[in-house]
């Protein structure tokens, strides 16, 4: 594993980022700000914390989720329903470039923290609010979990096999809403630094994972037929897809474009007389007659070892993958050189950097907190005394 050597000026340096956050949305936009140098203070129910602390036990009895989503950043246990709390919210609004959240609908805006009740008091604030469905209309109440907006967002329609329909195995939904928030947070920085004033960000699953939906929207326009649930082929493009090889190994190959499928006619599976065969003789034909070319290639790749089959599809240099399990993919020897390691509360753990490497600096890879570790020092920070901090803990505050 590499270790970097931290820069002392990233491209957030000195930005600080308040965040109401829970689950992964918030969570992964907040650590992406905090790779690029923000500090984070991420804000949590005393005793209980970001509920995602609690989804599972595999990463040394933490949560994989949690663990992936909030390194780099401050744990500030707080009972934001308190009498007190707002007055040391509002200290550390005074202090924030940025204040995020994806609490419940509404739930901000009844503690006086809405962008509206904000703005004329910290003009330069930026607020983002991630939500399910938006902030307007008929479903702006609705509770939103991923597999919902997966649905929702026509997702679940065109995913899986023709008998039946898949979800994606990972928060695809929160991921996309979680990207969008990442970077038009760093749009409403940079218009900050030409404006001097804040901005208000609305960011709703529901339209983020309808902005990942775009060819299949527009494949079926005007009522057109869908694409069809393919299972691991490509919906419209063939062959596109995973095939055995004679040893019974898979392999994941891609072609694009007719140069490439007179090479792999002419090199792979060595029959020419495919090329112009009028089933295949275009991409078009070529997936209304998937079947007979599916029984052709499997034909051909049963006599070929993994290693063969491998060796000339690089030589047809046609697109190729293995299908890598989790531990393929941590050992994977294309990556090595971006793992890394992150401390954590129950000790060390792999991981591995953003994938935007900048020749200027490196990313902040910091702890992963535990709940409420930095709260003392956050008090601290913003001029309480011992006594005061202590009142604090002993009267449910923080």
């Amino acid at each position: 594993m590499t270790n970097t050597t931290p820069s002392l000026e990233r491209p957030l340096t000195g930005i600080t980022v308040l965040s109401l956050e829970h689950a992964i949305a918030a969570p992964l936009c907040t650590r992406q700000l905090a790779d690029l140098g923000a500090r984070v203070i991420k804000i949590e129910r005393p005793g209980v914390g970001d509920f995602a602390r609690g989804y599972d036990k595999r990463a040394k009895g933490q949560s994989s989720h949690f663990i992936w989503t909030n390194r780099s950043k401050e744990s500030l246990s707080l009972n934001i329903k308190h009498p007190q709390a707002m007055l040391l919210l509002h200290k550390l609004l005074a202090t924030a470039d940025v204040l995020v959240q994806n609490l419940a609908p509404g739930s901000t805006a009844k503690l006086g923290l809405s962008y509206e009740s904000l703005q004329a008091q910290y003009p330069k604030l930026i607020v983002c609010d991630i939500s399910g469905y938006g902030t307007e209309g008929s479903y702006k109440d609705k509770k939103a979990y991923d597999l919902m907006i997966q649905s929702e967002a026509g997702f679940l329609s065109v995913t899986g096999s023709p008998q039946e329909m898949a979800k994606a195995g990972i928060s695809i939904a929160d991921i996309a809403a979680g990207m969008q928030a990442h970077s038009g947070i760093l749009a409403a920085l940079l218009l900050r630094a030409n404006t001097q004033q804040g901005s208000h960000i609305t960011i709703s699953m529901l339209e983020s994972m309808v902005e990942w939906m775009g060819f299949p929207l527009y494949y079926a326009l005007d009522g057109a037929p869908p694409p069809p649930r393919s299972g691991s082929d490509h919906a419209s493009i063939y062959p596109y897809g995973a095939f055995p090889s004679g040893d019974g190994k898979m392999h994941m190959l891609g072609l694009q474009n007719e140069r490439e499928w007179q090479s792999f006619c002419e090199q792979v599976l060595q029959k020419v007389e495919l090329i112009t065969d009028e089933r295949f003789c275009s991409n078009t034909l070529r997936n209304e007659h998937r079947e007979p070319l599916r029984e052709i290639i499997n034909t051909v790749f049963s006599h070929l070892t993994s290693k063969q089959l491998q060796l000339r599809l690089h030589k047809a240099q046609i697109a190729n993958a293995q299908i890598n399990q989790m531990q393929d993919v941590w050992n994977h020897p294309q990556l090595q050189s971006n793992l890394h390691t992150v401390q954590t509360p129950n000790g060390t753990l792999p991981t591995f950097l953003p994938p935007a490497k900048n020749n200027s600096y490196s990313p902040m890879v910091e702890p992963v907190p535990a709940l409420g570790e930095h709260t003392r020092s956050i008090l601290k920070q913003l001029d309480y005394k011992e006594e005061e901090i202590e009142d604090m803990f002993n009267e449910g505050v923080v």
